[in-house]
């Protein structure tokens, strides 16, 4: 390389790196799925500075050595935050994976109170460290723990985001893609609502490549379209009996949302946000619509059509979460 050459090769370089550390991103909980969540973000190059967090010291600084031993292939400063999340001040993004398990038997009351508890132990930390970050949360139920994320941090509500059914949206378009035999990168399609039992697959603005599916209400029954939806809202137990847990999957999609919000894209995503006002709804609940996100978080919620049975469903998703948070209001 001539001269010339060699030092354009360092001037990019340098504005490359310069750029990269611009962006700092925390993630909250080393367990497989925060870890999948790290690895996706790191492959991408998405953040120069990348520091996690969990109550578990040793597998906390285990995985921060791990990382750091690809130094070498994985372009990141990685670090360990402390005990009372220092070391995380100024990040662009939090991502919470962090919460506590539902035990056999338990009742999604008694999971969200419990995480409720973990949640007050990490939410107003981060946020005195970083008022002007973005919440993702992850954990499940996504919904709900976004809606207390929200009321905890005290931000508004547009920076504060439940990956939601972007990951249901995706595993919807790849079995779609399968039954029409062509790429899920050609369907366009939208499960929205709860993630969760509750949620609604948008029949009606199934697309291919712009071109409309129209399918009715007897045709999706008729021909077999509805299983699709079935086997989207198993798929998580599916790959939690296989291999006991999922992560990869979510990871992937956490990663593309972490890239989307620092790069300012402006991509249109289905994530969970405050829906009130919108079809009729009076409560302050977290639910999936069609999402802009850009560099302040949900930057628009997209007007999306939807047939007088989506729009019903969508209406008794929200029911059912607000009647969820009115037994916590007493504890916020």
């Amino acid at each position: 390389m001539d001269t010339i050459g060699a030092k354009l090769f360092v001037d990019q370089t340098e504005t490359l790196r310069a750029h990269a550390s611009a962006h700092k991103v925390t993630v909250v909980g080393v367990g497989q799925v925060g870890m999948a969540c790290a690895f996706s973000i790191l492959s991408q190059g998405t953040a120069g500075q990348l520091v996690l967090a969990d109550i578990d010291r040793n597998k906390l600084e285990g995985e921060v050595l791990d990382l750091n031993h690809a130094g070498a292939f994985l372009h990141a400063n990685v670090s360990k935050a402390g005990e009372q999340y220092e070391g995380t001040e100024n990040s662009d993004i939090c991502i919470i994976t962090a919460g506590v398990r539902q035990r056999e038997g338990e009742d999604r009351r008694s999971l969200l109170a419990r995480n409720l508890a973990v949640f007050k132990s990490i939410i107003p930390l981060l946020v005195k460290l970083s008022p002007n970050t973005i919440f993702l949360v992850v954990s499940n139920p996504c919904d709900t723990l976004a809606y207390l994320t929200w009321k905890l941090s005290g931000l508004p509500k547009s920076r504060v985001i439940g990956s939601g059914t972007y990951l249901d949206s995706s595993r919807f378009r790849v079995l779609l893609a399968e039954k029409l035999k062509v790429s899920a990168q050609s369907v366009h399609g939208f499960i929205l609502g709860e993630h969760g039992d509750s949620s609604v697959p948008v029949w009606s603005g199934l697309n291919l490549s712009g071109v409309p599916l129209g399918l009715t209400e007897e045709t999706i029954q008729s021909g077999g379209w509805s299983t699709l939806h079935e086997q989207v809202r198993d798929s998580a137990g599916t790959v939690i009996k296989l291999k006991g847990y999922t992560n990869w999957a979510i990871g992937c999609a956490v990663s593309q949302m972490v890239s989307f919000i620092l790069k300012d894209a402006r991509r249109v995503l289905p994530v969970s946000t405050n829906v009130q006002g919108l079809y009729g709804i009076q409560s302050p609940v977290f639910l999936s619509l069609p999402c802009v996100i850009g560099r302040q978080g949900v930057l628009q919620i997209v007007n999306t059509p939807l047939s007088p049975t989506e729009e019903a469903k969508f209406k008794e998703s929200a029911k059912q979460m607000a009647e969820l948070m009115d037994t916590l209001k007493d504890q916020l």
